[in-house]
Formats: structure tokens, sequence, C-alpha cells
């Protein structure tokens, strides 16, 4: 019980919340609680904390399989339990890896790191299987606390880690029965968060000698009226009012699927807003799906109109019963019959960097950008990131404010300022460290325009991904199971 409300708080943690002291706490109790289990009972606890977290912290998804997706309430909700119950999974084999490897009847610095280790590589895990879910993801929670300070060098999981790690420190002062034990590891939470004070004040980038002007609209069309034929027009009418002030400036982004027809049905107005780009020497980038009839696939698609050329970016990690369907020669029989309806977008094979405002930019889709390492592969080509979305498919909930919590950490990650462009919000212009510049206010039709920076250089992070923190997290596992093996002759049963 006490594990399934220390889940539960953890999405307190989180944006829009952002206490981030919570995390350590939440997961503080549940490290204390592994500590007295077998690895059964272990497994149990991690599950009910999971339940805790996901059922509170993505909840949301509910609302876009209900009001959007063509399910009725109870539908909608009995499939969003059924992930929640799945993501529960994560936690639970955590809890089962760390005791079975681990001897962990009593206080020892064995569990300094060998907690933290299995709790970050089920994370890790948890962003690729079934192509990856890595929402609410332990790092995220310390997106405006210094801890953050080591993403650069080696990304978010390396966050999850410190997180952990501060969590079994406070654990550990108050279960051992040492003294000087308890005192060491009090010195390593001070010597933890100094260091990242510390880390925090490097620049592993450099700014460009110019600036653009850059303009991010927001036109805050429901998504239950977005694809009517009727409010096409209107639509785009609305998008054309709130960039006028805008052209002359270097770069207007409108956001995904901005224009809510295919390209080759848009083909008079894109003449129409070639002409304005020229006349005014503005870039615009726009969201529009694609459909190449000779390969017989749609595509959720980005382009970029600028002076006589077009940049086409094509989606490339598409979202899962969203954008497309695992399995689609098994399921698709089954969800057509009960009538429920599945994009069939094909996924893109491009270098996610363009060219916008005449220099290279990193761009991705929406859920693209939960996915450091894919963002990072931009770099270092790219001077800025730019990330289109659309997030009126979870209406008035968590989702928007935890999505934008990610793309902030991206920024951090590679240095880079990072434009999000949404439909209904949380548009914002995020800067190389992080930190909001400004943002929309969210289902208002807005525009945000700013003069912001080009950065050059490489973070850590750019250059080795996720590929150290995976190798420490071997050595860890490497080490911990030599000491089980040796200790005991044969597998313990929970």
């Amino acid at each position: 019980m006490f594990a399934l409300f220390a889940g539960a708080a953890l999405p307190l943690a989180f944006a829009p919340f952002e206490i981030s002291i919570i995390a350590i706490l939440s997961i503080a109790i549940l490290f204390n609680i592994w500590l007295d289990c077998r690895p059964g009972q272990a497994f149990l606890c991690g599950y009910c904390f999971g339940l805790g977290l996901f059922g509170i912290g993505v909840n949301w998804l509910h609302i876009s399989i209900n009001l959007f997706g063509g399910v009725n309430l109870g539908g909608a909700i009995f499939i969003t339990l059924i992930l929640i119950a799945f993501l529960s999974l994560f936690p639970a084999f955590a809890g089962f890896i760390a005791v079975r490897f681990l001897t962990t009847k009593a206080a020892t610095p064995a569990l300094l790191a060998g907690l933290p280790t299995a709790w970050v590589f089920t994370e890790w895990c948890r962003s690729w299987v079934f192509t990856g879910f890595p929402w609410l993801t332990l790092g995220y929670t310390q997106t405006n606390t210094a801890i953050s300070a080591i993403a650069p060098v080696l990304g978010i999981y390396a966050v999850s880690w410190l997180v952990c790690l501060l969590a079994a420190l406070t654990v550990y002062i108050f279960r051992t029965k040492q003294g000087v034990q308890a005192a060491f590891a009090f010195g390593a939470i001070i010597i933890i968060v100094s260091g990242s004070l510390i880390l925090d004040q490097v620049n592993w980038t450099t700014p460009d000698a110019g600036e653009k002007q850059v303009a991010l609209i927001q036109g805050a069309v429901p998504q239950e009226i977005k694809w009517d034929p009727d409010q096409k027009q209107p639509s785009i009418d609305l998008y054309l009012n709130l960039s006028e002030p805008y052209w002359g400036g270097d770069l207007i982004i409108w956001p995904e699927t901005a224009i809510p027809m295919f390209y080759h049905q848009a083909k008079p107005l894109l003449e129409n807003l070639l002409e304005l780009v020229e006349l005014n020497d503005t870039d615009l980038l726009t969201g529009i799906p694609i459909y190449l009839p000779e390969e017989k696939k749609f595509y959720n698609s980005v382009i970029v109109l600028r002076q006589d050329e077009l940049d086409i970016y094509h989606k490339n990690h598409l979202v899962p019963f969203g954008e497309y369907l695992p399995l689609d020669k098994w399921l698709r029989p089954v969800l057509d019959s009960l009538g429920i309806p599945i994009s069939d977008f094909s996924a893109g094979n491009h270098d996610p960097v363009i060219t916008a405002a005449g220099v290279a930019a990193g761009i991705s889709i929406c859920y693209e950008d939960v996915f450091g390492e894919e963002v990072a592969r931009a770099l270092p080509e790219s001077r800025i990131l730019i990330n289109v979305s659309n997030d009126a498919w979870f209406g008035d909930s968590l989702a928007p404010h935890q999505h934008l919590q990610m793309a902030r950490m991206r920024a951090k990650e590679t240095g880079r300022f990072l434009l999000r462009s949404t439909n209904t919000g949380i548009s914002a212009i995020i800067d190389e460290k992080g930190r909001i510049i400004n943002q929309s206010p969210q289902f208002k039709p807005h525009a945000l325009s700013a003069r912001i920076k080009m950065f050059h250089g490489r973070t850590p992070y750019s250059i080795g991904k996720n590929y150290p923190v995976l190798i420490l997290l071997t050595v860890f596992f490497l080490y911990f199971i030599s000491l089980y093996f040796r200790k005991n002759n044969h597998p313990r049963r929970s």
C-alpha cells in the first residue's frame, strides 16, 4: 500500500507541479520497501508503485482514445488501464532485479549503486520496447534543478540515475547503524549537489555572431473540427492573420498538420504562400500530411517554403496505435470489427536536419522529441532545434505540460535553442539551458516572436548519446551479478 501511494505521489514532481524533491522522497520510500523484500515481493511492490505512478501520470490517454479514437468512454478507460498495467511491469522488474542480485537485508554500500542501476536499466528498456514510451522518465523531475546539469554530458538517464542515487543515500542514512557511514552518505549528497551547481555553469556550446527573428503561430483549432472540410479555409485564414505582422522576419513556424489537407490538395494555397515567402524574404515552416500515390504511402510531414526551394521532412518515429498499427496483419481485423479507426502513416527515412532561415535546423514532429538520442542526431550541423506538435489530442490534462518539460530537456542535452510550435499549446521558445524564454497560453490563438541565438559546437551527450550510460549500467550489472554468484552456488527462489 505504501508503494502504491509513493508511486501516486511521484507525478507531482513532474510538470506542471514540478515539486522536484518528491521524486527523491518517492523513490527513497520504494527503495526502503525493497530492502525488506524477497524478489517476488519486490516485484509486487514495484508493480504497485508503477500502478500509482502511471495511473495518475498518464491517465490522460483515455481522452484521445475516447474523444478522437472512436471508442466509447468505457472502452477508452479499459484500453488505458491495459497500458498502465503494462507500463507498471517496468518498475516491477526493477525491484525483482535489484533484490535478486543484491544483498538487501541490511543497508550496505552495494545498494548505493545497485538500486539506481536496476531502476534506470528498466527505464531505458521502456524507451524502446514496442518502439518506446519514455514518458515520466525520472530525470525530467529535475529540469528546474542543478541535478539536470549532467544532461548535456550523459543525457536524461544519467539524471535519473543521480535522482535514484540521492534516494539510495537517503535510505542509507536512515538505515545504517554506523554514524561514520551515515556521515559519509550525507557528505556524498553534498558533493553531488555542489558538483551539479558547478557543472551547471559550464557552457558546452557557443553562440553564433548573428541572431534570427522568428515567430511561432498557435492556431488553437479544436481537434474535433480540425479536419472538418468546412473548417479548412477558416483555419488557414486564422494562421494567415496571426502570421501577418511577422512577414519580413527570418522564419515563421506553423505547428503539426497546421494545413488540414494533403500536400497534393493544397497546391493553390502553397503557391500563394510561396509568393508571400518570396515577397517578404521570410521562410515558412509548416506541418502538412503528404500522400505519395506512387508509393501508396501517407506521411506526417513538415515542409519549409523558401525562395524558389522546398525542404521536406517525413516523421521517422511514429506513435504506435496512434499513427500506425503494430502487428497490423493480426490486429487490424480485430480493431476493424470493433469499429476502432487507426491511422496508417508510414515512417520516413530522413536525416532530421532541414534548412530554415538560412541555417541548419534539427527538426522533430510531436512525439519524436521525447527521444533524446534521436534529437541529438541533428548535431553538430544544426544551429537550432524545431519541434512542431499537436497536443490537442489530450485536452486540458497533464500531457501538454509533461511534453513541454521533455522538450526543455532536449534543449539542455544539445545546447541549442528549441522552438516549439503547437496547435493548442503549449508553444514555447526554450533557450540552450532548457529555460523557457516565452510561451503561449493554452487553447488560445497566439503568436510568439523573439530574436533567438544560433549555437554551434557539441555537448558530450550529442557525441556519445546514451551509450556511456549503458556501458556504465552494464559494468555495474556484471559486478553485482559476479558478487551474487560468488555468494550463491545456485539462484535463490522467491
